[in-house]
């Protein structure tokens, strides 16, 4: 991938946390846990991450992870959620953060590539990380691949600064209602394709 088709990336949140979130910022799971918020995540994975350390670097859950593609299986699986969840929009000058790493597929993953940022671009594959639908019939391996490579990651160690996001997608127009009623100060539009 190039570092020019890298136009945002992508945080799955609940609505009612994006105040706290523009105060506090993008907080790894390890820091989070000391804030009172809405979970989102799947705790399966959190147990898989959890045992997890970046070579070289920090334990998982001290790192604060974005999407490349929030269009993603996560975002798959809180389909009935969508209602109460919005993507935040972050500049992709977040690429350039120290300790910044890549992971070239879901960081839980036992098959997952951790590449320092940027120059571990390379190792993705835009096409994979943008595919329309991971879902191939026949072919269960490659639709575990690109499932897990769909939901590729920046990870960035404890905190993302607030001024990093600059926007936000909701889903519909009730999300939308409810998105500008708990933090009408960032910008949000309407966005149901990335809801899947």
């Amino acid at each position: 991938m190039e570092r020019s088709q890298v136009l945002e990336f992508h945080y799955i949140a609940p609505i009612t946390n994006v105040s706290s979130i523009l105060q506090h910022g993008i907080l790894s799971h390890n820091r989070a846990k000391r804030i009172l918020h809405c979970d989102i995540s799947m705790q399966d994975i959190q147990d898989r991450r959890a045992k997890k350390k970046v070579p070289g670097g920090l334990p998982l859950h001290d790192y604060a992870n974005l999407y490349f593609n929030g269009r993603n299986k996560m975002m798959a699986k809180r389909r009935p959620q969508h209602g109460e969840i919005c993507v935040l929009r972050l500049d992709p000058a977040v690429l350039d953060l120290p300790g910044a790493v890549i992971a070239d597929q879901n960081a839980s993953s036992n098959y997952v590539l951790f590449v320092q940022s940027p120059s571990g671009l390379k190792k993705l594959s835009y096409e994979e990380v943008f595919v329309r639908s991971w879902i191939c019939p026949g072919d269960q391996i490659r639709e575990w691949r690109l499932g897990s490579k769909v939901c590729a990651e920046l990870l960035i160690p404890h905190k993302i600064e607030p001024k990093f996001i600059f926007g936000a997608y909701s889903n519909g127009p009730i999300s939308h209602r409810s998105f500008q009623g708990s933090c009408c100060e960032l910008a949000c539009e309407i966005n149901a394709d990335i809801f899947l």
